[in-house]
């Protein structure tokens, strides 16, 4: 067993929301993988920044996540993904804007890992995912630093 952690808490870890600390309690002695799409939404964060010093920081976030172990996207991911596309569609939802969520969803499944994830709104109706909640972090006031 092991977890993939939605791209949204690694963007709360690098804000400083949420400590690495609190994501390992969620996870304990369960392995974490980090996903392609992870990479790249998160490589997408560091291009567009517009403040050298936020893409520093986002750079640098980036650096020490890619030392997690990778999980590939494979034959067996596209098929899986696949039916699940299709499964939303004849449900009646919408898939297509939700692509990197399905492709973070498929992974999981496929390898028998829980996805970690903030966003409940984007998994809930994907049978079969084992989705674990983690909870965001009180809203801080202020200008955002995200840039």
């Amino acid at each position: 067993m092991g977890f993939l952690i939605d791209t949204c808490i690694w963007i709360e870890v690098e804000r400083g929301a949420v400590a690495p600390a609190d994501v390992a309690a969620f996870t304990g002695q369960e392995p974490v993988f980090l996903s392609p799409v992870t990479l790249a939404e998160l490589t997408f964060g560091v291009e567009m920044a517009g403040d050298p010093k936020i893409r520093l920081k986002r750079m640098a976030a980036l650096g020490r996540l890619r030392k997690k172990p990778l999980l590939v996207i494979d034959e067996a991911t596209g098929i899986l993904f696949g039916r699940l596309a299709a499964q939303l569609k004849r449900s009646g939802k919408d898939h297509q804007y939700r692509v990197q969520d399905l492709w973070l969803a498929s992974q999981a499944m496929q390898h028998g890992f829980k996805l970690l994830t903030q966003n409940e709104k984007d998994f809930f109706d994907i049978p079969g995912l084992d989705m674990i909640l983690y909870p965001k972090p009180p809203v801080a006031s202020g200008p955002s630093e995200r840039g």
